[in-house]
């Protein structure tokens, strides 16, 4: 895997459901010689991906597509902890619920500040977490979690709260790690 994300101003958008970090084209993941189009990212609450038995308060779904339309995401989980700082930076921009876009020109976002150092991921097939549940969706779930305070968390809920489906079984799907 390799990330190809630049600094950008992002539309930052209220669904209803979640908070979406939208990008314009030119943001990409490379998996092999494969160029994924990063679309948008956006917040779950809990996490909704559980690693090693640990179940997390927050994920971030980075949604890319394919030249074929097939969508990749890519997940980081979040512990309670440290404050992270493009969070930080971000949540005071991000609309409430009923609220308009918002597009700040002073507002830059670079998708790989939201990265942790290792790129090891596990891989699977699954479904989108939405209604209607689609499959054919290429998850790529990051090993190592990141940190979000208990203040940013709590700030993040009063804006959706929760919005994650539980942790589904594997029903024989194949996990696999790649370093």
């Amino acid at each position: 895997m390799r990330l190809d994300y630049q600094p950008a101003t992002p539309r930052v958008v209220h669904d209803g459901h979640t908070v979406r970090v939208r990008f314009a084209p030119g943001q990409r993941l490379w998996l092999g010689s494969q160029a994924l189009a990063l679309q948008q990212f956006h917040f779950h609450m809990p996490g909704g991906d559980r690693l090693r038995g640990e179940d997390f308060p927050m994920g971030m779904h980075f949604l890319h597509k394919d030249a074929t339309g097939r969508l990749v995401s890519l997940v980081v989980l979040f512990r309670q902890g440290a404050e992270h700082p493009a969070l930080a930076a971000l949540l005071p921009q991000m609309p409430a619920q009923g609220q308009p876009e918002r597009v700040s020109s002073g507002l830059r976002v670079d998708p790989a500040q939201w990265l942790p150092a290792s790129h090891a991921y596990y891989r699977y097939e699954g479904s989108l977490t939405a209604a209607p549940c689609t499959e054919g969706v290429l998850w790529l779930v990051m090993q190592q979690p990141l940190e979000a305070s208990a203040a940013q968390l709590a700030g993040l809920g009063r804006l959706f709260g929760p919005n994650a489906r539980p942790v589904q079984p594997l029903h024989g799907r194949v996990v696999t790690l790649t370093p």
